[in-house]
């Protein structure tokens, strides 16, 4: 199964450049990297990114990530998958920009 990460386009060269990184703001903040399964991104995208157009759509597997992945309830009890570690380069399976269109993000065929 994978799940994505939305990046900023300065964090998503930031993790290409390093290899890893603690996320953004708001995971080092939170102390875990947020993440959405396919039904949820683009819910994540409207709510926490709404106007951005500098944005990169990561997808990892859920379960390459080990034991670190935890899923835990968020809005609405919704349970959301939750990496308590590093985002490393290595573990992206995909990434593809989320262009804005008419105020709305646009993700790639088939998620």
């Amino acid at each position: 199964m994978h799940i994505y990460k939305i990046l900023r386009a300065s964090e998503w060269e930031e993790l290409d450049r390093l290899g890893e990184t603690a996320g953004a703001p708001v995971d080092v903040a939170d102390g875990f990297i947020h993440f959405s399964t396919a039904e949820q991104v683009a819910e994540t995208a409207a709510r926490h990114f709404a106007g951005a157009d500098d944005l990169i759509l990561a997808a990892f597997e859920a379960e390459a990530l080990g034991p670190s992945l935890k899923w835990e309830p968020s809005r609405g009890g919704a349970l959301f998958p939750h990496l308590y570690g590093p985002l490393r380069r290595t573990d992206v399976t995909w990434h593809a920009p989320l262009p804005l269109r008419d105020g709305a993000h646009v993700f790639p065929e088939g998620l």
